[in-house]
């Protein structure tokens, strides 16, 4: 009998103890909630197995929430009023230019077709703050300016401020090429290129409109450089069509220029997730 009543009072003993010991390990408000750290801040759930992390502004250290794109287009046509000059350019002082083909060209200054015109240089004139900022991975490609049967190819070229322009020759015989700015920011060039000789690439660092490029072998053989202080521009086809995309929307001044006709400028509003329309008229005097 002694011995049973030690042996409940040891068993009441421990109980005891035990209880005692869970109450002193009862957790707090902070534990209660895991996601409470420090001081009050909250450690972010890591993402879902299928989503894709949110990026991490450069520097900042904080997580910032992956850009909404709301950029709209602006499209058009490049009308041609008028009869384009007769004639075509005769390529045959170097038998190397034509390859077989005929020895002559069809003028390029006029590329009129159905009274619309190719090779006219559009761009934004001025617009939004956040899409005339530089970016910097708009020219990580060079622009090609290629020597094909003595012509250069394409005939109007963009490219944005800081970007490159590789010059090809495709030919075999000796082509020369000379650019002439205007703007002293852009590096006059004046090189020979020899029979499908290596390419060359040159950075234009100001924007400049209608660069001459010229071959001095060859004088029939003219182009031209465009360059553009952002990213958004094109040069119209041989359906006269243009199309500009990505802009941020708002306001925007555009203009359109052709080496001989000169400029014309037009407002055009931008609206998100949508195309603006435009269209040019040159009038051949």
């Amino acid at each position: 009998m002694v011995l049973q009543r030690h042996s409940r009072r040891f068993l009441a003993t421990i109980l005891l103890g035990g209880t005692l010991s869970l109450a002193g390990c009862k957790p707090d408000a902070a534990v209660k909630d895991p996601g409470v750290i420090g001081r009050g801040s909250k450690e972010p759930a890591p993402p879902a197995p299928d989503a894709p992390a949110a990026s991490v502004a450069a520097g900042s250290g904080d997580t910032a929430s992956a850009p909404i794109d709301a950029s709209g287009s602006i499209a058009g046509t490049i009308l041609f009023n008028g009869k384009p000059p007769a004639g075509s350019i005769d390529t045959s002082q170097d038998p190397a230019c034509s390859l077989g083909s005929k020895p002559r060209l069809p003028v390029e200054q006029y590329a009129a077709k159905n009274g619309k015109l190719a090779n006219v240089f559009v761009y934004v004139k001025s617009g939004p703050p956040e899409a005339m900022q530089q970016n910097s991975n708009a020219f990580t490609q060079a622009v090609v300016l290629d020597q094909k049967n003595c012509q250069y190819l394409p005939h109007v070229i963009g490219v944005m401020q800081g970007g490159f322009v590789e010059f090809r020759n495709s030919d075999p015989t000796m082509h020369n090429v000379h650019v002439n700015p205007t703007d002293i920011g852009n590096q006059t060039i004046d090189i020979s290129i020899g029979p499908r000789g290596q390419p060359l690439s040159k950075q234009f660092l100001r924007p400049e409109l209608m660069i001459p490029v010229r071959c001095n072998n060859h004088p029939w053989m003219n182009a031209f450089i465009n360059v553009s202080a952002t990213p958004y521009f094109a040069v119209s086809d041989a359906n006269g069509h243009f199309e500009l995309r990505g802009l941020p929307p708002g306001n925007y001044v555009i203009g359109a220029v052709h080496e001989i006709m000169g400029q014309k400028t037009m407002e055009v509003r931008v609206e998100s997730h949508a195309a603006s329309k435009a269209e040019f008229g040159f009038t051949l005097q």
